[in-house]
């Protein structure tokens, strides 16, 4: 059962892709994507939304992430790669959809072997999928024509989709609602999560041996790096520490570090942005309080080294502006 993971608003392209992969398998292979609301492919009603999403996941064969201009940096997409990657040890697959593969390979999905749409892509792409299942040879002329008419229906969703967001909103204040409309998503399915996670043995062993350190020891070995305070190891040093309590946050940790060694200013203005912004959400909101419900002194040193990292990306940012 391949897993589909996409944005809301390419709820077409995710159906195309169904219809694609149950073409050329015959329907052996099974997809799921949370989009549909027509078959029987999608969440059942009276679910419980998040616990069916992961449990999908887990029963997933393969993560496919549909990249496209609107997708390609949601956070609810990074993290539902995160989970079959980092958590279930999944493979994930990243389809670049009307972008270039360049520009989804040079974020969190770099560490992935991505496709783009060309056709000789997508044929490969589809027979390793099919490969999945015993005894199942698709023709590959079959394969062929089945990607041409995806590729055509691909043209045309994205065509509209262009046609009907010209008027929309900036970029700036578009990304900005995107980010904390998800992060709301999360928010509200959040208390059964942590409930799970707090049975965890480790997980508590792991949170207790944190208590013993304090915000002020990480501003002094932020002080302690080659380049001091605004080394970007600093990044990763504090957000790897909180990656099993938050690891999205982790994974835009990893971007933000990324992107302040390339000499792209606008990827390191946008990668610094999302990371600031989602720090915020966290300190400034129920969320962060939540993940750490189980003790007030555990939230508090998350709260404080989450404001220490935005103090030092804020300096971080200025320097960038500087070049």
């Amino acid at each position: 059962m391949v897993f589909i993971s996409h944005d809301a608003r390419d709820a077409e392209l995710a159906g195309a892709f169904s219809k694609l992969l149950g073409s050329v398998s015959a329907g052996m292979l099974k997809s799921f994507r949370s989009s549909d609301k027509k078959g029987t492919e999608g969440i059942e009603f009276g679910e419980e939304w998040y616990r069916s999403l992961m449990k999908k996941l887990e029963s997933a064969s393969d993560v496919v992430c549909l990249l496209t201009e609107r997708s390609f940096e949601r956070p609810w997409i990074l993290y539902e790669a995160g989970v079959a990657k980092g958590k279930l040890n999944k493979p994930v697959l990243g389809i670049a959809l009307g972008i270039p593969l360049s520009k989804v390979s040079s974020g969190p999905f770099y560490q992935f072997q991505n496709s783009d749409d060309s056709e000789d892509s997508l044929k490969k792409l589809i027979m390793q999928l099919a490969g999945r299942i015993p005894g199942l040879a698709p023709d590959p002329e079959v394969v062929e024509t089945q990607v041409k008419t995806f590729k055509a229906k691909v043209t045309e969703i994205l065509n509209q989709l262009g046609e009907s967001t010209e008027e929309e909103e900036t970029p700036s204040e578009s990304s900005t609602a995107r980010l904390l409309e998800e992060l709301k998503v999360i928010v509200r399915e959040l208390p059964k999560q942590v409930e799970k996670r707090l049975s965890d043995p480790r997980l508590r062993e792991r949170r207790r041996k944190l208590r013993h350190f304090h915000p002020m020891a990480f501003e002094e070995m932020m002080h302690m790096m080659p380049g001091g305070p605004e080394d970007p190891t600093s990044i990763l040093m504090v957000t790897s520490l909180f990656r099993d309590e938050v690891p999205w946050l982790e994974v835009l940790g990893r971007e933000a570090y990324d992107a302040m060694h390339s000499r792209s200013r606008p990827r390191k203005e946008r990668a610094m942005s999302a990371l600031r912004r989602a720090i915020e959400y966290m300190v400034h909101t129920p969320m962060g309080r939540e993940i750490f419900s189980e003790s007030e002194e555990e939230y508090m040193m998350f709260r404080e080294t989450m404001r220490h990292l935005d103090h030092i990306l804020e300096r971080m940012g200025e320097s960038a502006s500087e070049e």
